[in-house]
């Protein structure tokens, strides 16, 4: 029988399995932030465990809070940045250098296919897009895998979505992800790994790919993935190619490698859903759950305060380059505060370069540093009790970015005609 790409990582990482399904993997990759990292940090010093497995596979980066608000976060900022420099950990990045966790390891090359990787961060699942198993831990297991370069799973089932056809125009990878999680449901595939597959996903760019993983968590999914393919090979070329670790000495010799990874085709899943691209619209979300969802349409004319453009998301630069878009030659409607964040310092200057940071800031948008601060109502877009948010975030728990605060779900370009009708409307 054959295998899943999540069953070959874990069969080629395998470590122990001490009982029942419980699958001791070695990780090929731990990341840390400054929000959950302290917390383990702090607990391994005062057991006296003061050190790490590989300094060279830990990467760090302060992306919460940044700069610091107060003395609270200023003093978990500096927690990372003493063990960074404690254990000599050479890639953290503090202010200046940092950016959104899940768009900046990505674009520095720290994810490949087959890889495995925890952090003690929800939205891990995004590095799947690479053909990668990724996924959020708490505190204890990322203790450990900082320690001992070790984490326990159980053997992951796996759930299919085929999507297959040429997405309308308008439709992004955003729509397809919140309309999947419609159709499964936040509990729809605990403890399950989602496999996106079929001619829409492979005509996605990477960037697509990570908005489709990034939410494999909202599905209650431990991780997301997809097969790596050239689109993957021509993303990460830059390290794995003679100008970087020389890993391959060609694209088609790192392709053939990539596709070792891939699902065999009698290989068995837990369920398979096919969807129809063609069949898909602009997409929100309503009410407190990802899986609140309904057309653009039908949520048109429901007021907003602030339009939020960011997050590990949808801050990349293809996101930014939909908004702005829609935005060109346009503003802001009176009353609602426009807000977008490019998720890291690169995209941020191709942003520049490319006149789209002109666009927001004729618009009337703020733009802000890299930062997630306004996706969990940390800072940077923060909202008052009562205020309501199109946000192209991926969580609208009640509260979520700011205590009272309603959030509604989109793609940057829905997200975008929404700032300037002032409430929700298509693009």
């Amino acid at each position: 029988m054959g295998k899943t790409l999540a069953q070959k990582v874990f069969e080629s990482h395998v470590v122990d399995k001490p009982f029942g399904e419980a699958w001791v993997l070695r990780l090929d990759r731990v990341f840390c932030h400054e929000i959950t990292t302290p917390v383990a940090i702090n607990d391994l010093a005062a057991r006296g465990m003061d050190t790490v497995y590989d300094p060279s596979k830990i990467k760090a980066v302060i992306d919460h809070v940044t700069p610091a608000k107060d003395s609270k976060t200023a003093e978990q900022g500096r927690v990372l940045r003493q063990w960074a420099e404690r254990q000599g950990i050479k890639d953290f990045f503090d202010i200046g250098k940092n950016g959104v966790c899940h768009a900046l390891f990505p674009e520095k090359g720290f994810v490949r296919p087959g890889f495995t990787v925890i952090m003690g961060d929800s939205h891990t699942c995004t590095h799947g897009a690479f053909g990668a198993f990724a996924a959020g831990v708490g505190t204890t297991d990322l203790e450990v895998g900082i320690l001992k370069g070790v984490c326990a799973f159980q053997y992951p089932g796996t759930i299919r979505f085929e999507i297959d056809g040429k997405l309308p125009a308008g439709v992004t990878p955003k729509d397809v992800i919140l309309s999947i999680i419609k159709k499964v449901g936040v509990n729809g595939a605990t403890n399950k790994v989602m496999e996106f597959a079929g001619s829409a996903v492979d005509a996605m760019s990477m960037e697509g790919r990570m908005t489709l993983c990034n939410m494999a968590i909202e599905a209650g999914g431990t991780s997301g993935v997809c097969m790596p393919d050239s689109v993957t090979v021509d993303y990460l070329w830059p390290f794995i190619g003679p100008d970087g670790d020389k890993s391959y000495a060609n694209k088609e010799e790192a392709l053939v490698d990539f596709l070792k990874w891939h699902s065999d085709p009698d290989a068995e899943y837990d369920e398979v859903h096919r969807i129809n691209a063609a069949s898909l619209v602009p997409v929100t979300t309503f009410g407190f759950k990802p899986d609140q969802v309904k057309t653009v349409k039908e949520m048109a004319g429901t007021k907003v305060d602030q339009v939020y453009i960011g997050s590990c998301t949808n801050g990349r630069i293809e996101d930014l380059r939909q908004a702005a878009a829609v935005l060109k030659g346009k503003t802001v409607a009176h009353g609602v505060r426009g807000i977008v964040s490019p998720a890291t310092p690169a995209i941020y200057q191709q942003a520049l370069k490319e006149g789209i940071i002109q666009v927001f800031m004729d618009a009337g948008f703020c733009v802000t540093n890299p930062t997630c601060g306004a996706c969990l109502g940390m800072s940077n877009g923060v909202l008052a009790d009562g205020e309501v948010c199109a946000s192209t975030t991926n969580r609208n728990f009640f509260g979520r970015m700011g205590k009272g605060g309603t959030v509604h779900l989109m793609s940057p370009a829905s997200a975008a005609a929404t700032a300037i009708a002032g409430t929700i409307t298509e693009a």
